[in-house]
């Protein structure tokens, strides 16, 4: 088959069995791994649909600027959308971010603004209010705001949850997702609960974030909001894209637990995945008291380890967080 451009190789990505780290857990663990997405990463399938669904309603005009706050992965998918359809694109990250991610966003011709992660998100010095402001003063831009952004999760819902449940024959039972603007789990999860509302969705959420107490409790309490290694994971904003109703549970990790598991895929499956991935196979350990040989888990591996080498793939680094002696 030849591609008339890189944008249609997005999708399709496979499922691949799980086999040493998934010993101790009786059910079938099956990964969708999105890193085969010509960006690495899940995020290229919002990315498509979010510039698609902004042309449609003519909020995007042929020539203009794609203006977004990314931890890196949307920013990736939507250059390369930008380079394929003639945008520029200026994107606002945070300092936490690996190196990895803003080298790779430069080397694709995007502008990139790196802001202080320790401000609150209103905060005119935070990538978010940064991103809003460039929106505002750039002509002929569109600001596109993934979090609240509901075509983000109607990418999912069109693309990944079909895939899962055409891969799976219909057999999966349960959906575990690291949840950040929660597209990937609502957008998904809404079509598999449609083909079969006894599915469980299971997101993975990270210590210093507030997404498992806001869906246990409905409650935002901004003292329970810290720092965290984490990336791609986790909020201290309540996105739009969240269908909490629809999500059956939440789990949290620690970062420890983030970055030995994302080592031990690399080394027990040779699986080169990212940082929430890690977080996403810790999600899987932490349910599979919850679990039977009849079960059949789909997790979700949103990106690849070439983002995170200086970082959760190199041994200083780790011994300096304390994650490994």
């Amino acid at each position: 088959m030849i591609c008339n451009n890189i944008l249609e190789t997005i999708g399709k990505t496979p499922l691949i069995r799980l086999n040493r780290i998934a010993e101790d857990i009786p059910a079938t663990v099956l990964a969708k791994v999105e890193y085969f997405n010509p960006g690495n990463s899940i995020k290229d399938r919002i990315a498509l649909n979010l510039i698609e669904d902004a042309e449609r309603r003519g909020v995007l005009k042929p020539g203009g600027t794609i203006i977004e706050g990314t931890s890196g992965n949307t920013g990736m998918g939507l250059a390369l959308v930008g380079i394929v359809k003639g945008y520029k694109c200026i994107f606002t990250t945070t300092d936490k971010q690996s190196k990895e991610k803003v080298d790779i966003l430069r080397a694709m011709g995007a502008e990139v603004i790196v802001c202080p992660t320790a401000v609150e998100p209103d905060d005119p010095r935070s990538y978010y209010s940064v991103a809003e402001k460039l929106g505002r003063d750039t002509p002929n831009s569109f600001y596109v705001n993934q979090y609240f952004n509901l075509a983000n999760r109607e990418a999912h819902y069109k693309s990944t949850g079909p895939e899962i449940w055409e891969q799976t024959e219909g057999k999966i039972t349960h959906l575990v997702v690291g949840v950040g603007t929660g597209g990937t789990i609502s957008g998904a999860g809404q079509y598999l609960k449609e083909q079969n509302n006894d599915i469980k969705l299971v997101g993975v959420d990270t210590y210093g974030s507030i997404l498992q107490q806001y869906h246990e409790t409905g409650t935002f309490d901004p003292a329970d909001i810290h720092a965290y290694i984490t990336e791609g994971i986790g909020e201290d904003i309540i996105p739009e894209n969240i269908n909490f109703d629809i999500i059956d549970r939440f789990v949290k990790i620690t970062d420890k637990d983030g970055a030995i598991y994302t080592r031990e895929l690399a080394k027990q499956e040779g699986l080169f995945i990212g940082n929430s991935c890690g977080s996403a196979m810790a999600g899987v350990k932490a349910i599979k008291d919850d679990l039977t040989e009849d079960d059949v888990v789909v997790v979700i591996f949103h990106d690849h380890g070439s983002r995170y080498v200086g970082k959760m793939y190199n041994d200083e680094w780790m011994k300096e967080k304390g994650f490994i002696d």
